[in-house]
């Protein structure tokens, strides 16, 4: 559902000289872990990008596979873009909610600024406005 944001960022983020790979995940089940480990091989950076919350969302299960399959290829920490642990919002405050396009830039960004900016790699940080 992040796909055309993401698309988005990742445009943007070409333009700041910073190439990108998206991966739509089209299934949760079976999950392509071929695809993700092939481009962490070839990146060494992940930013995993979802609407669910941080806790509990998909995108830790993700994160997951990686460290048991990918840690070895990987030159940052697997950042998760996310939704906020709450409640979904109401229609009047939802926009607040939701994963953006400038959230998705800045995780990527922290990523291959990594290990120079440690300190900003915090989670908390990552699924904040």
């Amino acid at each position: 559902a992040m796909v055309q944001e993401t698309l988005s960022a990742a445009d943007k983020l070409s333009e700041l000289g910073i190439e990108a790979e998206v991966i739509d995940v089209a299934t949760l089940t079976p999950l392509d872990m071929d695809t993700i480990l092939t481009s962490v091989e070839k990146t060494g950076r992940c930013v995993i990008i979802h609407e669910a919350p941080y806790t509990g969302g998909f995108g830790a299960e993700i994160a997951a596979r990686l460290a048991e399959k990918g840690l070895l290829h990987l030159l940052s920490p697997v950042l998760r873009v996310t939704g906020y642990d709450t409640i979904m919002p109401t229609p009047r405050t939802e926009h607040y909610y939701y994963v953006t396009e400038e959230k998705i830039i800045e995780a990527a960004r922290k990523t291959v600024a990594f290990p120079e900016t440690p300190e900003d790699l915090t989670p908390h940080q990552t699924n904040v406005a």
